[in-house]
């Protein structure tokens, strides 16, 4: 007769095992050996061993997945009760009975952790459903657009609770949710009741605008000349209210026609700062011409300055910032010669009388050249000119008087 220490092997090959002091039947191998027989049913304790020793590593690992481990203690407890194996029985259930109580205390920790979360999770639903109800409690003053994305969050928020969230008795969280969707639904009536309140004048103000586009459509072909015209049309714009949902798309379409409007005159402003650098740059040639004028004799002085005034004329406006500072030693040299000749007329010389007479008719050319270009001048450009005309004017009432 084959037998270790919890098991033997009868002559039939019928497997028992010592179990708590009393001898039980576990099975029966025929056709092998009675060490065989033995032996497969010590595996079958070997397994049962192997199960129990990887609970109690999972346990000293720390696992806390409270609910696996009690389930596996519990398939374990139900194995060992009358096992078809062969091995010390009593020291593996008391090995199991031992892990009982730190299975149960994973359990408790892992409740009460979930008790913890589930309060989380309940007090930030309950704040969802109490911000909801409060922008809901003043719908006259509410801003529908950011409110309506806020919305729009807090059920995102409370759906991201929902899946990823412990799970709460519906006892709690159906009052909850029963508070947040009466309130969804209560702001959604209102701002669909605003909306179409609103349709009447977005419908006036969408015509509107819309013939404003047109308007600034049109503009674009008078490129520079419309910029003034473009700017009461923003006025209009900003008086005509919201278009509703066109906005947007009205205002690009409107703000690309000002735009391109303000291109041309970016452009055209260019274009005239560079002609008029250069004509700064070529009347500072002519400034280093006129001081150098000598006044020795009279006629000389003025045939040469009536030669420069010449070009002068022809070359045209300077920045505005350089013309006081480019005409005063012209200005200086007109103011000399006229006082020169200021003091020949009072001597009632016939020749300087006749040379006067010239030089009324040269002013007088010039003052109308210069009004009609004050005509056409914009704002910016005025000043300028009329400083000159009123300087032609002292100098020609000077030149009237002495030929008188």
């Amino acid at each position: 007769m084959t037998s270790n220490q919890f098991g033997r092997v009868d002559e039939a090959n019928n497997v028992y095992v010592s179990d708590n002091g009393a001898e039980r039947l576990v099975g029966q191998y025929p056709n092998v050996t009675p060490d065989e027989a033995l032996a497969y049913f010590v595996r079958k304790f070997d397994d049962l061993s192997a199960q129990v020793r990887t609970l109690e590593q999972r346990i000293a690992a720390g696992i806390t997945d409270a609910k696996s481990l009690k389930t596996t203690r519990e398939h374990l407890a139900k194995e060992l009760v009358e096992p078809k194996a062969v091995g010390n029985l009593q020291n593996l259930r008391g090995r199991l009975d031992a892990l009982s109580t730190a299975i149960d205390a994973t359990a408790e920790k892992a409740n009460a952790e979930r008790a913890a979360q589930a309060e989380v999770a309940l007090a930030s639903k309950e704040e969802i459903a109490a911000r909801a109800e409060a922008i809901v409690s003043n719908l006259g003053g509410v801003n529908w657009k950011k409110s309506g994305a806020e919305m729009t969050e807090l059920f995102e928020r409370w759906q991201k609770l929902q899946k990823e969230g412990p799970k709460i008795p519906k006892a709690k969280t159906d009052p909850i949710w029963k508070r947040f969707s009466q309130s969804r639904a209560k702001f959604e009536q209102g701002r669909r009741s605003f909306f179409a309140s609103q349709d009447g004048s977005f419908k006036e103000a969408r015509a509107t605008k819309a013939a404003l586009v047109a308007s600034a459509k049109e503009l674009l072909a008078k490129g520079v000349d419309a910029t003034d015209a473009y700017k009461k049309l923003q006025n209009q714009w900003k008086d005509a209210g919201k278009a509703g949902k066109a906005e947007d798309s009205l205002w690009r379409e409107f703000r690309a026609a000002g735009d391109a409007i303000f291109a041309a005159k970016k452009q055209k402003d260019a274009e005239l700062a560079s002609v008029q650098t250069s004509n700064l740059e070529q009347k500072t040639e002519l400034v280093k011409e006129v001081k150098a004028i000598t006044y020795d004799d009279i006629e000389v002085a003025k045939a040469a300055l009536s030669k420069i005034q010449s070009k002068w004329e022809k070359i045209g406006h300077v920045p505005r910032e350089h013309v006081r500072k480019i005409e005063d030693p012209l200005r200086q040299a007109e103011k000399k010669i006229t006082e020169i000749q200021a003091d020949a007329w009072r001597r009632s010389d016939p020749a300087a009388k006749a040379r006067s007479s010239s030089l009324v008719s040269q002013l007088e050319d010039a003052i109308i050249k210069l009004e009609a270009e004050l005509t056409a001048a914009k704002a910016d450009k005025k000043k300028a000119i009329q400083e000159q005309i009123t300087a032609r004017k002292a100098w020609l009432l000077a030149a009237q008087q002495a030929v008188d």
